[in-house]
């Protein structure tokens, strides 16, 4: 079962696909000659390989020209000129013109093209490159010039007798090779340029495996940058089963744990919120009937000094935990996002004005000292909301009348510098001291 997972995950993989198109590059190359003598024989028309052409056969040629030559033997030149008009028609290509016994240059045709028609045209000995007159130096010169040369020449008496003059046969060397000669000729162009073809298919073939491969990594990125609403992303689509296809399956899983997590959170976060908010609610009731019998037990004429402490310890440890249990109330509403934030132009002087007035009768009950420091003009003013300043400020308040009473000092100040400044300063033991107040303390963050 292994081995079967392990042959479909090679069969799916981007690394077995790459290896295949390398692997066909390599094969191609090397057929690339063999397929191309095969393709040029098979491709090319039997009559260019197996059959002579018409001006392929330079003998043949030759055979024919003095054949023709000799049936003209005892001629006029008109007679003479219809005949090489005739032979022009059947040649078209190739040039013909006669000399006659004296030297003289008389019919000139040109050599055209097939799609002539057969319409002949006679030309000037200069149209042709030939002179108008023939000496025997130039003659000699013609001769040596024309053996294996281009164009191919034949040369022949007409009738056989160099008195009734000659008669000349051209046609350039590339009509005398067929289109199948031309081709083999070529043939190692044509491998090349089949092996570049094969090169210029493999670097096409790889460069769309690795274009496909860069857009599913591209989507898989974009999936990863762009999360949904609730902050996780959206799991992407997988269409094939090779490494990239797999990465896709882990991070669609990935999500899914993602989401079951934020499931399970906020299930525990509102299950935590709902205990929190009942026990704050259960602990009050309790809570009150204590702080009464304690209040009534105060009030016995017959208490001792030891009963009396223990009343006051009791009471003090009740109002600790009530507000420990406001506070608690308070982290759930803020962790909830009940507790609203109202911010406004606050002016802070006159907020801790306010404040402290109303503190002053538990300071006094305490034999505190106040000292106050606010500027008669109320230039601070900060941008926040009046309840949570409040709160803050009372919750600094409770800390010195908990903590730092025996120093039987406090402080006050709003520094108008830098913004403005509230400053509050005691004289108790610090903050690693020992307190019967201590306990736990909850932060927001």
């Amino acid at each position: 079962m292994k081995a079967l997972v392990d042959r479909l995950r090679l069969q799916n993989s981007l690394l077995s696909k790459y290896l295949l198109i390398l692997l066909c590059a390599t094969v191609l190359l090397p057929i690339v000659y063999p397929l191309v003598n095969v393709v040029l024989y098979y491709s090319t028309a039997e009559g260019q390989y197996g059959q002579e052409g018409l001006y392929q056969n330079g003998a043949k040629l030759e055979r024919m020209w003095h054949d023709e030559a000799d049936k003209l033997g005892g001629l006029s030149a008109a007679g003479v000129d219809a005949a090489l008009r005739r032979l022009k028609g059947e040649y078209p290509l190739a040039a013909m013109y006669r000399v006659d016994g004296s030297g003289r240059t008389g019919l000139v045709l040109p050599g055209g093209t097939e799609e002539s028609g057969g319409d002949v045209q006679a030309g000037t000995p200069a149209s042709v490159g030939v002179p108008e007159v023939w000496t025997p130096g130039y003659t000699v010169r013609f001769m040596k010039e024309r053996i294996n040369g281009d164009p191919f020449t034949i040369v022949a008496f007409i009738g056989g007798d160099e008195r009734q003059g000659f008669m000349v046969f051209e046609v350039p060397r590339a009509e005398m090779i067929s289109e199948g000669q031309r081709v083999v000729q070529d043939r190692s162009t044509i491998v090349i340029a089949g092996m570049l073809l094969v090169l210029a298919l493999f670097l096409f073939v790889s460069l769309m495996f690795f274009y496909r491969i860069r857009r599913r990594l591209v989507r898989l990125q974009t999936a990863m940058t762009a999360p949904s609403e609730n902050g996780i992303p959206s799991p992407v689509e997988v269409y094939n089963e090779d490494e990239i296809g797999r990465l896709e399956g882990a991070f669609n899983g990935m999500i899914g744990k993602l989401q079951d997590g934020r499931r399970r959170e906020a299930e525990e976060e509102a299950l935590r919120r709902d205990l929190i908010a009942k026990l704050s609610h259960d602990l009050r009731t309790p809570m009150t009937a204590i702080r009464a019998h304690a209040f009534g037990l105060k009030a016995e004429p017959a208490l001792s000094d030891k009963g009396r402490t223990s009343v006051e310890l009791i009471e003090r440890k009740i109002g600790y935990l009530g507000r420990l249990i406001e506070n608690l109330f308070s982290y759930t509403l803020l962790s909830a996002r009940k507790y609203p934030y109202r911010p406004a132009d606050t002016d802070i002087v006159r907020l801790a004005r306010t404040l402290i007035a109303g503190w002053y009768p538990v300071f006094e009950e305490e034999r505190l000292t106040i000292e106050l420091d606010l500027p008669e003009e109320t230039g601070v003013r900060w941008t926040v909301d009046p309840e949570w300043m409040e709160r803050v400020l009372d919750n600094y308040v409770q800390n010195v009348l908990r903590h730092a009473k025996n120093g039987h000092y406090v402080r006050f100040a709003v520094s108008p510098e830098d913004g403005g400044a509230i400053v509050i300063e005691d004289r108790g033991p610090g903050m690693s001291a020992e307190s019967a107040e201590q306990g736990a303390v909850l932060a927001y963050p």
